[in-house]
């Protein structure tokens, strides 16, 4: 499948090939993604809204949510309109298109979930120079920072995925232009450069994994040490729902991304479900329902 890219054309199989399970599979998803969506644009307005949540850790955290409705609608829109079509045709320019913007915002989702680790690892271990290390400035530093990476991963990981020949079928297995079925598209002699960009992507979602790791592994130590059973126990809420949104989001990636070619089943499709619709509408009840500050900014301007 050489020759003009701007003339190729893809077929997404999409998750089921049974017509009877498509229908209440869009109803299913799209109630998921409208839920995504009222439930991550009220976590930026509550933010915006109440002075109380004006700290570092919900500047990120309004940006998390800002990446999750990205994120979400780079994939949701197009599976739930192939859902009801017989034709799941996708051109090159749109399938190139969708996996770009789906790895930057997937990537700039990782760092952001890291320097969130690294502000509880700061406000936690450090409560006294708090204010001082986590700035307004040191803010915008870090934000910009996580989409400048996640800007690079994308556009060297696309550059190395969709810079060849295909010279596979054109039926992708998968209901959006995913890693592993675009690399299963490549022509042999292409697949050690696109294999560059997927260890590139690779380094950058172990790397953010490490200083989440090594923020809590900090965390846990300084909260061993306390001297109250309540210091502790506010410290352990405290992190909670982050750590539950690394776990949903980190564990169905490793699951997909980290076993060998030959590994990947159709449980891939699940896990992918999980991490790329599920996790962004559970986010802001994760931040939300186990947050005081939130509920009383949800019930003040409610």
């Amino acid at each position: 499948m050489g020759g003009n890219h701007t003339q190729i054309e893809f077929i997404l199989l999409g998750i089921t090939g049974s017509p009877c399970s498509q229908t209440p599979l869009f109803v299913l998803f799209l109630l998921i993604y409208i839920v995504t969506l009222v439930g991550n644009v009220g976590i930026i307005t509550l933010v915006r809204l109440s002075p109380s949540l004006h700290t570092p850790m919900y500047f990120f955290l309004t940006h998390f949510s800002f990446t999750d409705i990205c994120y979400s609608t780079v994939i949701s829109p197009r599976m739930l309109a192939d859902l009801l079509s017989e034709d799941k045709t996708i051109s090159f320019t749109g399938c190139m298109m969708q996996f770009l913007t789906f790895v930057f915002f997937g990537s700039a989702e990782c760092h952001l979930l890291a320097m969130m680790a690294y502000v509880w690892h700061v406000a936690i271990c450090h409560p006294m120079l708090y204010v001082t290390i986590i700035s307004r400035c040191v803010c915008w530093q870090l934000v910009a920072s996580s989409y400048l990476f996640a800007f690079l991963t994308a556009a060297i990981c696309t550059w190395c995925m969709f810079g060849g020949s295909f010279c596979g079928p054109k039926h992708i297995d998968h209901f959006f232009c995913d890693i592993v079925p675009v690399l299963k598209l490549l022509c042999p002699n292409k697949y050690r450069s696109e294999m560059v960009g997927f260890a590139f992507l690779t380094i950058n979602v172990v790397g953010t994994s490490v200083v989440i790791l090594l923020s809590y592994i900090s965390i846990l130590c300084t909260v061993l040490r306390m001297c109250s059973a309540q210091s502790r126990a506010r410290a352990f809420r405290t992190c909670t729902s982050h750590l539950m949104a690394v776990a949903l989001l980190y564990g169905t990636a490793f699951f997909v991304y980290l076993q060998p070619p030959s590994s990947h089943k159709s449980l891939d499709k699940v896990a992918s479900i999980i991490y790329t619709m599920v996790t962004p509408m559970l986010n802001p009840f994760l931040y939300s329902l186990r947050n005081k500050e939130v509920k009383a900014a949800l019930v003040k301007y409610s």
